[in-house]
């Protein structure tokens, strides 16, 4: 089916008529504080199969259900364990998703086949005026053709979702720009990062004891296509533009000289901000620290689709803090093809 997709305001208005939307199994595309969500009711399997036919999204890959305050988890997880309510106090409304065990309210389509739910409370306002005007929880994955750079404007779910969604709400540009943090909490406690997002890696630990934190294989490992994952972003190429995508761990003159030796006429390199005259090619810079980084690097991916460029490489950014969410998502669009000088 094809749809006049609707290009909507935050208005009252308007956010009724998305809500009526949903209301009627449609999907939207939402704006959250991380990337826009392709929303729908995440407990209308009808709804949710959409979202799968618009993104063209595999059924293994489970979806994160939005709830706009913090009781509403009580009504689809089975367990909310003490840890769990600690990082909620600390972190959410944020860029934090907890995967815990579901109530039979949730769908299987909804989450993969598994017993389990991600669990998110967005801060972005508009996501949650969305959701209370609905009354249903929305699962929202991010608002792209599987498998491409996730979309942090209203343009880039247009450019994707045109004639295949009822409506985008445009909520303005994402402020973190990468998907959230997943973390799986056990009944016990126990707390594993399945995704690494702004809610970091040391903040985690800092809050609920580095015993207690784990991190699972698949944050800078490739997952066979045979495993069962927790969470969205675990298992499939990811956030890739049509041009190939090269990490280079090294300093700025070990990765000039490599790219000098290897690097073609229709080739970009992305580089951290006071790199770009040190470069042989056109050069485009991402930032310096990992904030910068995660808000600026779907955006720039989609920018060398635009301009035609057909291989970039990608300075290694660090590994911790907001930097190991970047890392995570340029591994997955590079197909984890890392070069180490």
């Amino acid at each position: 089916m094809t749809y006049a997709t609707k290009l909507l305001s935050p208005s009252e208005e308007d956010i009724a008529a998305a809500a009526e939307m949903l209301k009627n199994g449609e999907v939207v595309g939402i704006p959250t504080e991380t990337v826009y969500g392709l929303a729908a009711n995440a407990l209308n399997e009808t709804a949710v199969a959409k979202i799968f036919a618009a993104k063209g999204r595999p059924a293994d890959n489970p979806l994160i259900v939005h709830i706009s305050r913090f009781e509403d988890i009580y009504n689809y997880a089975e367990y909310v364990p003490e840890n769990a309510k600690l990082l909620a106090e600390l972190f959410w409304p944020g860029p934090m998703t907890m995967i815990l065990r579901k109530k039979e309210c949730i769908p299987y389509i909804t989450s993969g086949g598994l017993d389990t739910v991600g669990l998110r409370f967005p801060a972005n306002i508009t996501a949650r005026r969305i959701i209370d005007k609905c009354g249903f929880p929305l699962a929202a994955p991010s608002a792209n053709l599987s498998g491409s750079p996730s979309p942090t404007s209203a343009v880039h779910v247009m450019d994707d979702m045109q004639g295949r969604i009822s409506a985008v709400v445009d909520g303005g540009s994402c402020e973190v720009g990468v998907e959230s943090t997943v973390i799986s909490v056990s009944d016990e406690g126990k707390v594993c990062l399945l995704r690494p997002g702004f809610i970091t890696l040391e903040e985690l630990t800092e809050a609920v004891e580095e015993d207690n934190v784990t991190v699972a294989k698949g944050v800078t490992e490739c997952v066979s296509d045979g495993e069962r994952v927790l969470s969205p972003g675990m298992k499939y190429k990811h956030y890739s533009p049509k041009a190939n995508v090269t990490v280079v761990k090294g300093d700025i003159d070990s990765f000039s000289d490599y790219i000098a030796a290897h690097g073609g006429d229709n080739c970009a390199a992305m580089v951290f901000d006071g790199d770009e005259d040190k470069c042989p090619c056109r050069c485009i810079s991402y930032g310096s620290t990992g904030e910068q980084q995660a808000q600026r690097l779907f955006s720039l991916l989609r920018k060398a689709d635009e301009k035609g460029i057909d291989q970039i490489y990608v300075r290694c950014p660090e590994q911790s803090g907001v930097g190991l969410a970047v890392y995570n998502r340029l591994l997955r669009a590079a197909g984890f093809e890392v070069i180490s000088l």
